[in-house]
């Protein structure tokens, strides 16, 4: 089992775009906008004002699910959650995707559960596969930002 999640973290580690200096220059929402595949991100941020949270101190840790993640929710379901007058559950999504403090990899695949700023846990399950959040797939990890780590994910969690 050790040498399986040594191999997973190398793999991980490995495959990780990290910005250019030790803590990232930019913090994470201008990193996400940077990156370019979390335009759905992005404006969910905005429509549940909290971009200015993430661009406080931190640390954080944001699950950030891509552009891609978002649609597979369909159109319909992501045009009602930017609504205005449903802008307590965007909340609660979106919390429910970031961790606070800094949590890198090395440490992702220690941990089975952690703790959301929307008050519940996700469940972290490492197999041979990779890391899973609840149910999405962790395809990029250790995004260093000014303010935080990113971890890309494949699909947005929903709290329950």
């Amino acid at each position: 089992m050790r040498l399986t999640l040594g191999l997973l973290l190398a793999a991980l580690v490995l495959t990780a775009p990290i910005t250019g200096t030790a803590g990232g220059s930019k913090d994470i929402v201008d990193t996400a906008v940077e990156a370019g595949s979390f335009k759905t991100l992005a404006a969910a941020l905005t429509a549940a004002d909290l971009v200015g949270a993430l661009k406080g101190d931190g640390p954080f840790t944001v699950f950030a699910p891509t552009d891609e993640a978002f649609a597979a929710l369909g159109q319909e379901t992501l045009d009602n959650l930017l609504k205005p007058e449903n802008k307590d559950q965007l909340i609660k999504i979106l919390t429910y995707h970031v961790v606070s403090g800094k949590v890198l990899a090395a440490d992702v695949v220690k941990l089975d559960s952690a703790k959301t700023l929307n008050g519940q846990s996700v469940d972290i399950k490492v197999t041979d596969g990779g890391v899973q959040v609840d149910a999405a797939q962790v395809i990029k990890t250790d995004i260093l930002t000014s303010n935080g780590v990113i971890h890309v994910i494949d699909k947005v969690i929903l709290p329950s």
